[in-house]
This record gives structure tokens, sequence and C-alpha cells, in this order.
């Protein structure tokens, strides 16, 4: 997509005064995916809602809403949810920090719920962050987790529902799991195939794919997908 297209789609959104909550945002994603947010400033406001109050420096921070919420307990919590036009879902864990129950209770209990509080909130515009092979029947349980949640968030019934499956995500820092870098740096020779892409190319994608109208109410997005739209997003 050309520059001037994008900007004039930016610009087309802005004028809209639309709404956003981005929940995982002290995640890898949900952080680079706030700041190309903020840095296209199309949204009148951004709202972070998690189980803790992140700190950030700088002014381009000065203007965020941020919720803190018991995950346990989210009905507790409606509120937080109401009132937005577009939700961002980049949360999750892994089943090696969380164990299985732990990781089933975090990228399932907590993002099916979440979606539920948004849309029953007034939210028409959902953006799931899932994984490459996710599929409900898959006898993975990462994978069989990651399509459960995709289709019952389908089933919400949402004007708008965008899936993202990302390969492997590519991030520049070395992390304190030397395994996962190493794993990482590996894939970093295939990036741009189904296997892998850059961190910040899923941001500029999910930032993106909101400017859009797709035909469909609900579109899968998968590495390649999201690498073209990512590169062709421009900034």
């Amino acid at each position: 997509m050309a520059a001037e297209d994008m900007k004039t789609l930016e610009e087309n959104f802005r004028q809209q005064n639309k709404s956003c909550f981005i929940l995982g945002a002290s995640g890898e994603t949900g952080k680079v995916l706030l700041q190309e947010l903020l840095e296209r400033n199309i949204f009148s406001k951004i709202t972070l809602i998690g189980r803790r109050q992140l700190t950030f420096d700088g002014k381009a921070y000065e203007n965020l809403v941020q919720e803190v919420v018991d995950f346990e307990k989210l009905d507790d919590h409606a509120a937080a949810f109401q009132g937005h036009d577009v939700g961002y879902c980049c949360m999750g864990t892994t089943r090696a920090k969380a164990g299985a129950e732990g990781f089933v209770r975090v990228d399932h209990d907590y993002v099916v719920k979440s979606a539920e509080l948004a849309k029953s909130g007034g939210c028409t515009q959902f953006h799931l962050m899932s994984s490459r092979g996710a599929d409900k029947s898959s006898s993975f349980l990462y994978l069989k987790v990651k399509g459960q949640v995709e289709a019952e968030i389908e089933a919400l019934g949402f004007d708008r529902y965008s899936i993202y499956r990302p390969g492997v995500l590519l991030v520049d820092r070395q992390e304190s799991r030397p395994a996962e870098w190493m794993t990482r740096k590996f894939f970093s020779v295939f990036s741009g195939t189904s296997m892998s892409i850059p961190i910040e190319l899923v941001a500029k994608a999910m930032a993106a794919n909101a400017l859009l109208q797709p035909e469909q109410k609900t579109e899968i997005l998968e590495n390649k997908d999201i690498t073209n739209l990512g590169k062709g997003a421009g900034k």
C-alpha cells in the first residue's frame, strides 16, 4: 500500500474519534504495539487493561489510561471493558512459565472472558494475537488452546474480528532464557517466511489493519499475510 493511501486512511480514521484497549501491554508484542499506536496517533484514547500498573517514561505516554484488574474476578471489573471501539489482545503465557493449568487459565479463560466483557461493553472490532498452527483439534495443548480461543471469540459475533497467526517472534534483545534466544536466532535466518517474523512487523500489521475494511467479518492472517501487511503499513 502506498504511503499516501495509508496516511489518508489514518486521517479518516482519526476523525472518527475512536478508542481502543490493549490486553498484554507488558509483553513483548503488546509493548511494541502500544508504541506503534502512539506513533500513529489514530485513537483518541488508549486504555491498557492488566493486572498491574505499568510505568512509562516520556510525554507520549502521558494520556494513557490504565485499568488494573483481577483476572480471576473479571466480572467485578466489567466497567474497565466498557466504551471501547477496538480491542487488541496480546496476552498470553507459556506452559513452561505457568504449567499446563496456568497456561490454559491465562491463554483461554482470561482471554475469552475479556473478549466477552468487551463485546458486552460495546466493542465492535477485536484483534487477537494467536499462533501459527492454531487448531482446536490439535493434539498439542498450546495449538489446541489457541484454536479453541479463536473459535470461541468468533462465536461472540464482533462486527469485525481479526486473528493473527505469526510464526516465531523475532526480537532484538537476548532474553534470560538462552535456549529461546538461540531458537529465535536460528529462525531469524528465515525471517519473512512462514516460520518467523520480526515483532515490529506484527505490531505494524495490527495497528494498520484497524484502518482497513475487509470483506468478511472474520479474517485470519497467517505469517506471510502479517509480513506483507506490516511491510506495507509504512513508518
